[in-house]
């Protein structure tokens, strides 16, 4: 590609042409501050107005200033990103945001970690020149997974970008004009009343505490000081290998013992792994892909551990409910298990029993509220917080995270296998099930248990794996935006798949709307990713069905796998909902 030059506060630089000022910027180590602008692996998420106006510079020879983010080079050009009519520009900018912006920082659920808050800092503004009149919408809190504060939305539209082009949802959208301005759904619906998947991505993307999840921490401490409350916690695969970010610890450190002494400093009076669940869900979800190909049944059959993903099938393909496989996700068996078979084995009693999850994603609050996934009037699983809600139960009780000596989580529902650690990362779910189902399939020992073509980070990836005679062609994504693109392809015929996965954030779990906000950096999830494989390979047992602990609740209680009881207990039915 043709290169061009130009000069940025006196630095001469070459770039490629169609770059932006910003980027230009960023090549020679210039920083210009953005709120409407966000890079996520490769997606620039800037809206074509460039409506927050901070990253505005001066270009020699323009009688106004320029949004960096937005205007392209030209041959020639002389930038100054750090003059006085720039500088107060942004200033002047800044202001004007500020003035119509709640002040209650000190209470936000995004304080210290808000990129408003940061930039006034970065500007040294301590004094908001501009007062008058401010927004005054209802605070919508109608989800079960996330809070909407309209108040707090400084119109960047990141969110926007991020529901209807990268997941291609289409839920929010800029309503009103002027000072009213503001995203909402359509008709200013409540976030429940709308298709939201709960992916939780606008969370991610957000800059300002105008998109939060619904916090659940005080249910914790309240069932925590129950008198005769049994409370258990269970913690996902993706939390171990990000919790470490809240306490200043690097991306990808393996937190998994110190994460286990943590939740016993907090009172659980049992900690286990929902991995022990994944073992499981493979368990369920290999037996069923076997059952289907041998018995000629619907094809292709699509994993069903994220919530977002069957909400987004529910209300975008309806006529494709006959695909996702009917088992549970793990977080869900788990509950299941632990008011049925711990509860049994521990002589509990049933209602006594709370289950608490710690969940890298803000669908799962949702998912546990399913009616479909409870038993009788009993939830599978009673409260699910964050690892960022964890994160802050951690600080509130003073345990200090770095210097926990490492733990085991307890037994019975505690002993995992590398197969499932790797769900927390886009084809793992689909390469555990892969291990398991080619053993029983060939009846072989499968040597090299690492199938690398399925792992990476492009958004749609396909693979092939020959187990016997069977080639088993397999699709991956992740993002809802790739989930749409693939099963538009099944659904036209330019796909022939005979499994599935989807993940509806980026690099899967990893990624999810509950993790600690990565803001863009695609290297953060990469070294998670890894961490989580490395996790894997430190295993001893690395597939799902030489798990002890799950063969032995298959001999004492639950019969075979894909069986009665695990059908009446692992197993649910999906159901076509209205795209709003």
């Amino acid at each position: 590609m043709e290169k061009i030059k130009l000069t940025i506060n006196g630095i001469e630089t070459e770039v490629e042409q169609g770059s932006t000022i910003l980027e230009a910027a960023k090549s020679v180590g210039v920083y210009i501050p953005t709120l409407c602008h966000l890079n996520l692996d490769g997606f620039e998420i800037c809206n074509e107005v460039s409506s927050c106006r901070v990253c505005m510079v001066e270009v020699e020879g323009r009688p106004a200033l320029v949004t960096a983010c937005s205007e392209k080079c030209a041959p020639g050009m002389v930038v100054r990103t750090d003059s006085a009519r720039a500088l107060n520009g942004r200033r002047t900018v800044l202001e004007l945001l500020l003035s119509n912006h709640p002040k209650d920082c000190l209470v936000c659920a995004k304080n210290l970690d808000c990129e408003l808050q940061f930039l006034a800092k970065e500007l040294n503004i301590n004094q908001i020149h501009y007062e008058g009149e401010m927004m005054d919408y209802p605070v919508d809190t109608t989800s079960r997974s996330l809070i909407k504060d309209p108040n707090k939305c400084i119109m960047c539209r990141r969110c926007e970008t991020m529901c209807n082009e990268v997941q291609t949802v289409g839920v929010l959208s800029a309503l009103n004009r002027g000072f009213n301005a503001v995203v909402s759904p359509a008709f200013n619906l409540d976030m429940a009343d709308t298709s939201c998947t709960f992916c939780g991505q606008c969370v991610a993307v957000c800059p300002t505490g105008a998109l939060t999840e619904k916090n659940e921490v005080q249910k914790v401490w309240r069932q925590l000081n129950t008198p005769g409350k049994h409370v258990i916690v269970q913690v996902a695969p993706a939390v171990r290998v990000a919790i470490g970010e809240l306490f200043g610890m690097e991306p990808g450190s393996i937190s998994t013992g110190k994460l286990v002494a943590a939740l016993r400093r907090l009172g659980f009076d049992a900690v286990f792994d929902t991995d022990w669940a994944a073992d499981l869900t493979i368990m369920e979800e290999a037996s069923e892909l076997i059952h289907r190909i041998q018995h000629n049944g619907v094809l292709p059959l699509l994993t069903s551990c994220c919530p977002a993903w069957v909400n987004f099938i529910e209300h975008q393909f309806p006529d494709m409910l006959d695909i996702p496989s009917t088992s549970k996700s793990p977080q869900i068996m788990f509950g299941a298990m632990a008011k049925s078979y711990y509860a049994s084995k521990m002589g509990l009693n049933v209602n006594d029993i709370c289950v608490v999850s710690i969940m890298p994603c803000i669908a799962k609050k949702a998912e546990a509220a399913r009616p479909e996934l409870s038993i009788g009037d009993n939830s599978n699983v009673d409260i699910v917080i964050s690892t960022r809600e964890l994160g802050k139960m951690l600080h509130e009780a003073g345990v200090d995270f770095k210097r926990l000596a490492d733990e085991d989580f307890d037994q019975l529902m505690g002993e995992s296998t590398g197969a499932s650690v790797i769900f927390g990362t886009t084809g793992g779910v689909i390469e555990a099930a892969v291990r398991t189902a080619y053993e029983w399939v060939t009846g072989e020992t499968l040597e090299d248990v690492e199938f690398t073509q399925l792992r990476g980070l492009e958004g749609i990836r396909t693979a092939s794996v020959q187990m016997g005679n069977i080639t088993l062609n397999i699709g991956i994504a992740h993002g809802l935006g790739h989930a749409r693109e693939l099963l538009e392809g099944v659904r036209s015929g330019k796909y022939d798949l005979h499994a599935i996965e989807i993940m509806a954030c980026p690099g899967g779990c990893i990624g999810g709307g509950g993790q600690p906000y990565h803001h863009g950096d695609v290297e953060i999830l990469r070294k998670r990713q890894e961490a989580l494989y490395q996790e894997d390979r430190n295993k001893h047992l690395r597939m799902s069905h030489q798990n002890p602990m799950i063969q032995k609740l298959y001999e004492e209680y639950l019969g075979e796998p894909y069986g009665e009881l695990a059908h009446d207990l692992l197993h649910t039915t999906y159901t076509a909902k209205e795209r709003i």
